[in-house]
């Protein structure tokens, strides 16, 4: 059964009240991809009464569908930053949505996240704690830069004068939350929560004042560099430290993270009684297009340490891959199989990054990650061991289920680590390209200049190559006629127009292709890109950084691959799929 939604559905579990809503930016898709569904769904688990206002109308009454909670009312934007989901990176408005019934983009509002928490205030006057949660707050949870306002916003628990703040994946803090809540506890001890306080802990180190970090100048933007440093070294739970930052009289008050799920739990998470589709409540307005997408997939791990610049999936997820058991993977395709709707083919089977299933340095996961040094940039660390086995072995027995046509792995895919893997790296993409290549393998080299793939901390073209090379001679080999389709970024901090012309240069002289899939870099809380994009200083070299901030110079950019900036520039929601950042939750 789904979560209740509506009254009728509340008293038909007979249940007379909640103990907690849910308010999210997305509708309520019932699937382990969408973050509000597996929050309901743990919370469920774990014995509270849970139910779902997705998308709620702000006008009227809606968000009194469900009435009052006893305990908290939780609230997301979404499985996307609403601005993020709401503008494109010129500005523009977004005309579709693929988490909104009928794909159009009229139902998630601008700063979801504040709107939802200043309309439950609106509605119900004294009532039960406040909680943000998801992406939006995660990422926004201390002082941040702010592309849409060009300047630098307070933490958005303050602004939406919420009670409570989890940031990261959650589920383990927000059952720690519920029950101090239900048993009347203090709950501001627990990890992985942010509040505020007219004092702070003395143990808990500070960050740069609000006030010291919000300005233009030069050591207002030393001061930001100095707090987002301090702040991403403080973000690995083995290590980390409680940070404090002081807004004007209060102070944030930011607990260490949650230590990682074990992979027990993520089985166990993935095990729950999820439909698999959209809520009914929804279908009268239309499909959802994630819903395509992430219906048929297989989610195998979480975290990252890939650490690209311009991600965020290391401050949100974690550095550090945890992984399902084979045994958990298999039963869930299992149950995909048996679906009603399933016609044979699983869509995807991977996570932020496929091919990191199976692989983590052991020495990080007990003593957490390094911090004078990244596991894959500049080079491969060599404490990182790198073999594709397990990969290997999940997809030929996923490939062996009876009522299995096709197995994909659409989730991105480091060539890199098939370089680097001596042993198993070339069957492993024998295999991928034999078995689970449906026409074409998107990669991500989004440059090819050293300059610019240093500001973004990838790979340089040499390893690109190489594996083009390797991916070619296998399709022909398999007598396959498949091909890679190649991510670009433009305008990206350290990238100038002649970097461009290069890139293109580059893509027809040797990949033999002019690249179609190009975004304009949009600067997003909480990543190094972002910095560098406000700083205009390159955080590891302490060098400045050029950065292209006039619109149409951006988008002259990405016209260098896509054609005339007039045809860019009518393009509405251009860029990636939101579908595809779905694992950020």
């Amino acid at each position: 059964m789904f979560l209740p939604t509506t009254k009728k559905e509340l008293h038909q579990l007979g249940w007379d009240a909640l103990d907690i809503i849910l308010v999210s930016g997305d509708a309520y898709i019932d699937s382990p991809f969408i973050g509000t569904a597996v929050i309901g769904r743990v919370l469920t688990d774990a014995g509270f009464r849970v139910g779902i206002l997705a998308q709620p109308d702000l006008q009227g009454d809606d968000i009194c569908r469900l009435g009052e909670p006893k305990l908290f009312w939780g609230v997301s934007g979404g499985c996307v930053d609403s601005m993020v989901a709401n503008l494109t990176a010129s500005g523009r408005k977004r005309k579709k949505d693929d988490y909104t019934p009928g794909g159009i983009n009229n139902r998630r509002p601008d700063r979801a996240v504040l709107i939802y928490a200043n309309l439950i205030r609106s509605k119900f006057k004294n009532t039960c704690p406040i909680v943000l949660g998801g992406i939006e707050a995660s990422l926004r949870r201390i002082a941040h830069y702010d592309y849409w306002s060009n300047a630098v916003r307070r933490s958005i628990l303050l602004d939406a004068k919420a009670d409570f703040l989890l940031y990261g994946m959650a589920e383990r803090a927000v059952v720690d939350l519920a029950t101090a809540l239900k048993d009347g506890t203090d709950p501001r001890d627990i990890r992985g929560l942010c509040y505020s306080a007219p004092e702070r802990p003395a143990e808990y180190l500070a960050l740069p004042a609000f006030d010291e970090v919000s300005g233009t100048g030069k050591q207002a933007k030393k001061a930001f560099t100095k707090m987002f440093c301090r702040f991403y070294e403080n973000n690995d739970p083995v290590t980390a430290q409680g940070l404090v930052q002081l807004h004007g009289t209060r102070w944030l008050i930011q607990n260490p993270p949650q230590h990682h799920l074990s992979p027990d739990e993520l089985d166990h998470i993935h095990s729950l009684d999820y439909q698999l589709d959209l809520h009914p409540f929804h279908q009268p307005q239309g499909d959802v297009r994630a819903l395509e997408t992430i219906r048929f997939s297989l989610a195998t791990h979480r975290g990252c340490y890939g650490e690209c610049n311009f991600c965020a999936i290391a401050v949100h997820q974690g550095r550090t891959v945890v992984q399902r058991s084979r045994k958990s993977i298999v039963n869930e395709a299992k149950g995909l199989i048996a679906h009603p709707a399933f016609k044979g083919r699983i869509h995807d089977v991977g996570g932020p990054t496929a091919n990191m299933y199976g692989v983590e340095c052991r020495k990080k996961l007990h003593k957490g990650s390094c911090s004078d040094k990244r596991c894959l940039f500049p080079q491969k660390c060599k404490a990182m061991q790198v073999d594709h086995r397990e990969q290997l072995r999940l997809l030929e027995e996923l490939r062996q289920l009876k009522g299995v046509k096709q197995v994909v792995v659409s989730s991105g895919i480091r060539y890199d680590l098939i370089l680097a893997d001596s042993k198993n790296g070339l069957k492993y993409l024998r295999q991928v390209v034999r078995h689970h290549v449906s026409g074409q393998m998107k990669v991500a080299p989004e440059h090819c200049q050293d300059n610019v793939l240093a500001c973004m901390g990838k790979p340089g073209r040499e390893s690109l190559l190489r594996f083009r090379d390797f991916f070619n001679k296998m399709s022909a080999a398999e007598g396959l006629k498949q091909f890679l389709t190649y991510y670009i970024i433009a305008a990206h901090p350290g990238c100038r127009q002649q970097d461009m012309q290069a890139m293109k240069n580059f893509a027809q002289k040797e990949l033999k292709v002019l690249p179609r899939q190009v975004q304009i870099f949009t600067p997003t809380p909480s990543t190094w890109s972002t910095l560098m994009y406000w700083t205009g200083e390159n955080p590891f070299t302490g060098q400045p950084c050029f950065v292209e901030k006039d619109n149409q110079a951006r988008e002259r950019q990405k016209a260098v691959l896509t054609g005339p900036v007039q045809e860019a520039v009518k393009r509405q929601g251009g860029g990636r799929s939101f579908v595809k950042k779905r694992c950020q939750r």
